[in-house]
């Protein structure tokens, strides 16, 4: 009987020392092996990242080690590397896309994948536990980005933190930006971006001298049909772009025959063709036909509404996509701070450095929206000028100091959402280059616009034919102290015996050392990037629906205008 109950009480106290193992197992801490990015997901419950700072630092360890990749958690693809018919076989339809100017965009759930042509470029995630996240945590864990960025639209304000976590790859967290009532926000999603090359054969290297020189060339074309000089342009010196005036435009036929017979003059050259005009709205407008017109950018300025600004800037893309173009000299982002002033006058938003940055920026952005390159003008200023620079060389007494208190703002604030073109005002300010005007100078062009500002997009001058350059340079001459100033690309609105004498004035400036090959690659490599992000093809276009174009423009107007 004893014998019974001391094994009875042996089995418990077993069955008890089981148990206090099996519980003991249950809470030790587990020690996690360390992540593979090829191989291993981040763990993905939010609830384990709500546990403290370590896990957070540790979630934006795995994120960086997994840019270096190309890659964001949880996602197989990697940028740069990534067929986006291999997405599609994987994953299956995307659930939205959407084209943009940096390319098209495909939604899968909490991922989006970006492609140009058919390779994958940039790779963003928003899945939850990122979202955890939050500014201080990122720079607390990677330091200082090497660049922050900002983007705003109608409806976002956001502050991008970029850091080159190797040669190939940049990891960008987009956060919406710091305000008083939220100075440490959480990250609404990250990104994983390389820089594609241009495909061959349009890489610089496998560029002849001329073919070089003729992407630096934006010239203008005469009549309003195809001419053999302009074919020559095209065909010969392989002009980068063209420029088309309202003189070359009568109506929307005849408008959609010359552009389409420009295009198929281009169709053997590798590179496509810039094609633009100065379409602002207000009085400067080159289209032709019955379309409806915009309010003058000072009646947009007065209304002061970013949505109003966003939109009209789509109108006007929408009509030069219409029409074949895919280059719009505008928006205007000079301060017309002279009332007295010949030029600018309502084609400025405002005498208000912020209204003109806001506005400015939004009518770009709503041109980018539909893949047309808005170039920025007229830097550094043209607003406190008193002289038609048509006419004669303006003259502006100012000293850095004063034009970042104020013309700079708007095209700093434009750099600093991403403008891909600026245009270069012909204007002398001899406080800061008492030989050259600011078309020419390199202390305007190097030193306020690339170094001050740190503008890496393409440079371009105003029209070269203008007096304020023709009374005083050689054509050549000029075109040749630009490109030595930093300009990317030469406009030549006029003549072709103007257009063949700067090319062949480049030509000896490179031959006799003046300009060295090497600069003018660094130009060729700006525009080759500039046509691949915007994806240009010169495919021809249909007739042009007015009705509909002016459909659209009532719509926007009738809501702004009442």
């Amino acid at each position: 009987m004893h014998k019974r109950r001391r094994g009875v009480l042996l089995v418990l106290v077993l069955m008890l020392m089981g148990l206090a193992f099996f519980i003991g197992m249950k809470v030790r801490p587990v020690t996690l092996p360390t992540r593979n990015p090829e191989t291993t997901p981040v763990q993905e419950d939010a609830s384990e990242q709500e546990g403290g700072s370590d896990n957070i630092e540790v979630l934006i360890q795995d994120i960086a080690q997994f840019a270096r990749e190309g890659k964001v958690p949880d996602v197989p693809f990697a940028a740069g590397d990534t067929e986006q018919q291999a997405v599609r076989e994987q994953w299956g339809e995307p659930q939205q896309v959407t084209e943009s100017a940096n390319g098209q965009y495909e939604d899968y759930e909490d991922v989006t994948i970006g492609y140009r042509g058919s390779l994958a470029f940039d790779i963003r995630s928003s899945k939850e536990n990122i979202k955890s996240i939050r500014l201080a945590d990122i720079k607390n864990k990677l330091g200082e980005p090497d660049e922050v960025r900002y983007y705003q639209d109608p409806s976002t304000d956001q502050i991008i933190l970029v850091y080159q976590v190797n040669a190939s790859y940049q990891l960008k967290w987009i956060l919406p930006k710091p305000i008083d009532s939220d100075a440490n926000p959480t990250v609404h999603h990250i990104s994983v971006y390389t820089e594609l090359k241009p495909q061959a054969p349009d890489t610089v290297e496998q560029m002849t001298l001329d073919e070089k020189i003729g992407q630096m060339m934006f010239a203008g074309v005469s009549g309003t049909t195809l001419q053999q000089e302009t074919i020559s342009l095209i065909q010969k010196a392989k002009v980068g772009g063209l420029i088309l005036y309202g003189n070359n435009l009568e109506t929307p036929q005849q408008t959609v025959t010359l552009m389409n017979d420009l295009m198929a003059a281009n169709s053997n050259n590798q590179l496509p063709l810039f094609l633009g005009t100065d379409q602002e709205g207000g009085k400067v407008v080159r289209l032709p036909g019955a379309l409806k017109n915009f309010p003058t950018n000072r009646k947009i300025g007065d209304i002061n509404q970013s949505k109003f600004s966003f939109e009209v800037g789509q109108l006007l893309g929408e009509q030069l996509k219409a029409f074949g173009f895919n280059l719009d000299f505008a928006p205007v982002l000079d301060v017309n701070s002279n009332p007295n002033n010949p030029i600018i006058g309502d084609r400025s938003f405002s005498n208000d450095p912020a209204i003109v940055s806001k506005l400015g920026i939004q009518t770009m952005k709503g041109l980018e929206s539909e893949q047309v390159i808005p170039v920025v003008k007229h830097f550094p200023g043209h607003g406190d000028t008193s002289v038609d620079s048509h006419l004669e060389l303006p003259k502006v007494t100012k000293s850095l100091n004063d034009l970042n208190q104020l013309e700079l703002v708007p095209f700093k604030e434009a750099i600093n959402n991403g403008a891909d073109v600026v245009m270069v005002a012909h204007i002398l300010l001899p406080k800061i280059d008492p030989q050259y005007p600011s078309s020419m100078s390199k202390e305007i062009i190097t030193g306020t616009l690339r170094k001050q500002l740190g503008f890496d997009g393409v440079v371009m001058t105003d029209d070269m034919t203008m007096k304020a350059i023709t009374n005083h340079y050689a054509i050549g001459q000029a075109a040749v102290d630009s490109i030595k100033a930093g300009s990317d690309i030469i406009l030549i609105a006029h003549e072709y015996a103007n257009i063949t004498a700067a090319i062949e004035a480049v030509k000896v400036a490179v031959s006799n050392g003046e300009i060295t090959e090497e600069r003018i690659n660094e130009s060729v490599q700006r525009i080759l990037k500039l046509k691949e992000k915007y994806q240009l093809v010169n495919q021809p276009v249909p007739a042009v629906d007015i009705n509909k174009l002016n459909t659209d423009i009532e719509k926007v107007l009738n809501t702004y205008m009442k």
